[in-house]
């Protein structure tokens, strides 16, 4: 891949980046002004994420749709996951990816969401809230529901689904060589987070589901609104469209497009981690071999 192609683009990117936490720090007069853009800043800030270019099927040489799994105990996926509930730092300037998701399906700046990532079926916001939501009742609350009583609110559970429980995310998006400018490619298609099933939160051993598919393109905008921390540099923090369009991240392929209907690779290589993780990095290789065996003679 050519390297210092994408390197051109974040920066290009980031250059049009103001602080979200830090903006205005070294004029406010009053803390309450720290993190508002001032008028200047407002008219100079050209919000808008970098359109992609046009591809024309006929220069896509080779494309693969590739899934990948972005483990959230990694170190270098940590923006993705804070700040979460309980952390000072958690504003309505800086949140994890979890709320800019599902605030932004719940205000309906986000409408492209699917049950799968391949995008046929969409999903309701009643049908993702009722992934969030499950309110049961203790064995004395019970009692009070048998005896025809009203059940008083101490004996009401309420388990619900927050950042802090966002156990990893998944992607899928699209490598492919691009012919006309002689270089690999890729192009996120899709992100979801997954979570522990409500029901089985206070279980020692939780089911975990894909909450909901989002169509990447179409939330680009709202994502570009929002910032990720930078650890290296605060004064510039990243967009979360940045961050994930140029792979700030780190995941692990666990299912490529195949003959065999888009099976798992845990399904063919089955209770073997160490061989799971081997056949995730082949894929890898063999996507990247491909440009390499480009310029090869």
């Amino acid at each position: 891949m050519n390297w210092r192609n994408l390197i051109l683009v974040v920066a290009l990117g980031l250059s049009s980046t103001y602080t979200f936490a830090q903006s205005n720090l070294l004029n406010a007069k009053t803390p309450d002004l720290i993190g508002k853009k001032t008028e200047a800043e407002l008219v100079a800030d050209n919000d808008k994420p970098l359109p992609y270019g046009y591809v024309h099927d006929r220069d896509i040489l080779m494309g693969k749709r590739i899934w990948e799994i972005i483990d959230l105990d990694e170190r270098v996926n940590f923006p993705l996951y804070f700040p979460v509930e309980g952390d000072v730092m958690l504003t309505k300037e800086r949140q994890p990816l979890y709320n800019i998701l599902i605030n932004g399906i719940r205000d309906g700046k986000i409408t492209e969401v699917y049950d799968s990532s391949y995008f046929t079926d969409k999903k309701s916001l009643a049908d993702i809230e009722a992934s969030l939501v499950w309110v049961d009742t203790t064995d004395v609350g019970r009692e009070y529901f048998n005896a025809g009583e009203t059940i008083p609110e101490e004996f009401i559970t309420k388990t619900e689904i927050k950042a802090i429980d966002v156990f990893s995310y998944r992607v899928v998006g699209y490598w492919y060589f691009d012919k006309r400018q002689g270089e690999l490619k890729y192009r996120m298609l899709g992100i979801a987070p997954v979570v522990p099933d409500v029901y089985t939160m206070n279980n020692e051993e939780k089911d975990y589901i894909d909450l909901f598919w989002v169509y990447f393109p179409a939330v680009r905008d709202v994502l570009h609104e929002a910032k990720a921390f930078n650890d290296r540099n605060s004064a510039m923090p990243f967009t979360f469209d940045h961050l994930l369009n140029s792979r700030r991240f780190t995941g692990v392929i666990y299912l490529e497009e195949n003959v065999y209907g888009d099976r798992l690779i845990k399904s063919y290589m089955q209770e073997n981690a160490q061989m799971q993780l081997l056949e995730s990095e082949r894929v890898k290789e063999k996507i990247r071999d491909f440009e390499q065996d480009m310029w090869n003679y």
